[in-house]
């Protein structure tokens, strides 16, 4: 599905990623976990060309290195960005309505699996986002992403601010659409949520890749529970 070689990333004269390589698989989640600053945000936007970056892309064994954000949005991957960062002013409607925008012709098809899947975004769907709670912004943000139905979803920290509850919610999801047949990369810093439902791991750390591993193997590393998962 993607196979990244030798990636980094740089802001002015700061490199953020330092010659990672990692892959997904079609059909399974990987994680990235790693703490705040090891490049795991930094990672992700470089797959869409939103920063500069060096290194090789393959979607389907074709280059997107070069390509722009749209076009790359329109190969079929999404993002699904910290802090959610969904359109406030605008209802569920509106924002499931972006998220569609280079598959507008499918906009209410689409629109009615968004709302099977996330039965709450239905009935708030003329309510204005910003009013809506974190986990149900969350949710509409991965509808919104789901709109231009990718191969590939992209999280990035999908639990940040929110509850263990709604947290749980999340991460229920995030393997329905495994189970439905979407492939995902995973970035989050709740390392246990994360390994938990993953089927590999990368642990990024200062912008390299120190370790990787089946992540049922490393839930029960001592080194990655000294190190991330509270002892």
């Amino acid at each position: 599905m993607l196979k990244v070689k030798d990636l980094h990333v740089y802001y002015d004269q700061i490199k953020a990623v330092k010659g990672i390589n990692f892959e997904v698989h079609e059909g399974k989640i990987i994680s990235l976990i790693g703490s705040n600053g090891a490049g795991k945000t930094s990672t992700l936007l470089a797959l869409l060309s939103m920063v500069k970056k060096s290194g090789e892309v393959l979607h389907g064994g074709f280059s997107i290195a070069n390509l722009s954000t749209a076009n790359i949005v329109k190969r079929g991957i999404s993002l699904v960005p910290e802090g959610r960062r969904v359109f406030i002013n605008l209802s569920v409607e509106e924002n499931l309505r972006i998220g569609a925008f280079n598959n507008d012709e499918n906009y209410q098809t689409l629109t009615q699996k968004m709302y099977e899947l996330f039965p709450r975004l239905k009935q708030k769907r003329k309510q204005l986002a910003g009013s809506m709670s974190g986990g149900e912004q969350q949710m509409l943000a991965i509808g919104r992403a789901l709109m231009s139905e990718p191969q590939l979803l992209m999280l990035d920290e999908p639990s940040l601010g929110l509850s263990p509850k709604l947290s749980g919610e999340v991460f229920e999801i995030i393997v329905e659409l495994k189970n439905r047949g979407l492939s995902i990369l995973l970035v989050e810093q709740n390392a246990y949520a994360a390994l938990k439902i993953a089927d590999y791991a990368y642990v990024l750390e200062n912008g390299k890749i120190t370790l990787q591993d089946q992540a049922s193997n490393m839930i029960n590393s001592d080194l990655i529970r000294q190190k991330y998962l509270g002892g």
